[in-house]
């Protein structure tokens, strides 16, 4: 069983609390924050493993976190997933151009958010514990 911690971003309290949950009985250690600006200074606290983080929110945006980590050397080589209702194709390649690891459309199921979970913290060389 994995404990690599995983910090989820999100203002739909009701998709953090599920995905929060969904996470914890798959063994993951959970972290959560319900804008960017939160999420920003638990990133700084204490780095995550990997960082589940919703597009569009208050105070801080998705791509303005993303950004921000990325001037950071040691942040930016967190594994990152942006999960949003915006299912554009541009919407999706600008996600990646922002330096997102892995871009998830809700509402995604369980088994795609573990899939890419497994493939982020493969890739980023981050070896579940």
């Amino acid at each position: 069983m994995s404990h690599a911690c995983i910090l989820i971003i999100e203002d739909d309290t009701c998709i953090l609390n599920n995905t929060a949950e969904l996470l914890q009985l798959e063994g993951y250690t959970v972290m959560t924050a319900s804008d960017g600006k939160i999420g920003m200074e638990k990133i700084l606290h204490s780095p995550p493993d990997l960082i589940i983080c919703d597009l569009l929110m208050p105070k801080m945006d998705g791509l303005t976190l993303l950004e921000t980590l990325g001037k950071h050397p040691k942040l930016k080589k967190i594994p990152f997933i942006f999960s949003s209702a915006k299912s554009e194709k541009t919407d999706i390649e600008k996600g990646l151009a922002f330096g997102a690891d892995d871009y998830l459309v809700k509402p995604f199921g369980l088994d795609e958010l573990l899939k890419s979970i497994k493939k982020c913290l493969s890739t980023k060389g981050v070896a579940e514990k």
